[in-house]
């Protein structure tokens, strides 16, 4: 049986309160979720300030993301043999001084260094601090904890990105990068009082890391970390310009939809960490089913406010019923590299972030009109989809294969993190 990636959440290292630091977590990761989406609403006054085309803005997207995908394990690593409090807390600092200069850079490639900067504490942040929230709780509720850490990410969307583009929108884009350094130090000054001290660093092999992370199951859960992540974001990186532009909904009604979809997504959220702990595979397959003919609806919805709003608010929520469930598959999988994996998947997430942004960019480059693109993000969930159902066939074949042997039934083992695999 695969034991939890922190040794459980045994008395040493589990606080009395544990929500507390699981709060702190999430204040941090409401910063970080406020930088990496308040450029989404923020993309047109961006584009005209630095004089490129609003394709070449979403690059700042691409860039972030990509930074996250290819830089955070670096970090990763390097932060493995810290104490797990002094690593998040170093990691935010990282944090802090990247959007200081996002908010002071001049122009438009020095503001892309400084986002790739602010980008690299990202996937090893939430990577760690998705080990360290499951260690904090009995087993059984992981996902949950899980969830409650990325419920600040959902926040920021319902709280840090409509303030944020309003903030940018009345004073002009730089200075929401300045309010989240502010947000920065105050999650940093949380993480600093409520993070048990002294937890244990578990012994890191890179050789065994390596290994469990080339398994045929990890790869599979990272691939559909990484479709998932570019079917959302192909469309929601040009969300702005749709809006305003297909919906005909004015600069602040799209700060009002940002709001409805970030409502959306912390739904999803909590969503997704109970139904993971419940049922993981058919979680993530069920959700994906969903997605597809939705994003085929948003073409045509997105032609009004009302049923854009509906759609929006729907598609917030399938989005993030998804994250919970798919960290649970990759640190279960990986049950001997869980730090590492747990980033790595935070980088593919972020990799199919730059894809999505990417390929939506260029769609729209080609001649796409912008009310189409929802047809993309459709068709890139279906590949998603295709990988679960693959995963999860492969599953089932591995529990018949010992009963079939044997000639009584397979007891599903225990995955990493308390939730069941089927």
């Amino acid at each position: 049986m695969a034991q939890p990636p922190s040794g459980g959440a045994s008395s040493a290292t589990m606080p009395v309160h544990p929500r507390l630091p699981l709060l702190a977590l999430g204040a941090a990761a409401f910063g970080i979720g406020t930088t990496e989406f308040v450029i989404m609403g923020l993309l047109p006054e961006m584009a005209a300030e630095l004089s490129v085309t609003i394709p070449q803005a979403g690059l700042l997207v691409t860039g972030y993301a990509l930074s996250v995908a290819f830089g955070s394990p670096f970090l990763a690593v390097a932060t493995a043999r810290m104490d797990r409090r002094h690593a998040l807390l170093a990691l935010m600092g990282v944090f802090i001084l990247g959007n200081l200069l996002c908010a002071l850079a001049p122009g438009y490639w020095l503001l892309m260094g400084a986002r790739v900067l602010t980008a690299l504490c990202h996937g090893a942040f939430f990577g760690l601090g998705a080990v360290v929230a499951a260690s904090l709780v009995l087993p059984g509720r992981k996902a949950q904890a899980i969830a409650m850490m990325f419920a600040g990410l959902t926040l920021a969307n319902v709280l840090g990105v409509p303030l944020g583009t309003a903030l940018g929108e009345a004073l002009g884009w730089r200075s929401t990068f300045l309010a989240v350094v502010a947000i920065g130090f105050a999650a940093a000054a949380a993480l600093a009082a409520f993070l048990p001290r002294h937890m244990p660093v578990p012994a890191m092999s890179l050789r065994q890391e390596a290994r469990s992370l080339g398994s045929v199951q990890v790869m599979l859960a990272m691939g559909i970390s990484i479709a998932s992540s570019a079917s959302l974001f192909s469309v929601f990186t040009y969300i702005a310009p749709i809006l305003q532009q297909v919906t005909g909904i004015s600069v602040h009604g799209t700060t009002a939809m940002l709001l409805l979809f970030g409502v959306g997504l912390t739904c999803g959220n909590f969503l997704g960490g109970r139904l993971a702990d419940w049922r993981l595979m058919p979680t993530v397959i069920g959700t994906l089913c969903v997605i597809i003919p939705l994003l085929c609806l948003f073409a045509f919805t997105s032609h009004g406010p009302g049923p854009a709003a509906v759609t929006l608010f729907v598609w917030g929520v399938l989005a993030f019923t998804l994250i919970a469930p798919l960290q649970m598959r990759v640190v279960n999988e990986a049950a001997h590299a869980p730090n590492l994996a747990s980033t790595v998947n935070q980088g593919a997430f972020n990799l199919g972030n730059a894809i999505g942004a990417w390929a939506g960019g260029l769609a729209l480059t080609l001649g796409l009109p912008y009310g189409e693109l929802p047809f993309m993000g459709a068709a890139i969930a279906g590949l998603a989809l295709g990988l679960a159902a693959l995963s999860h066939a492969l599953d089932l074949k591995a529990r018949r294969a010992p009963a079939s042997r044997s000639g009584d039934p397979a007891e599903p083992a225990e995955p990493a993190l308390g939730g069941r695999l089927s």
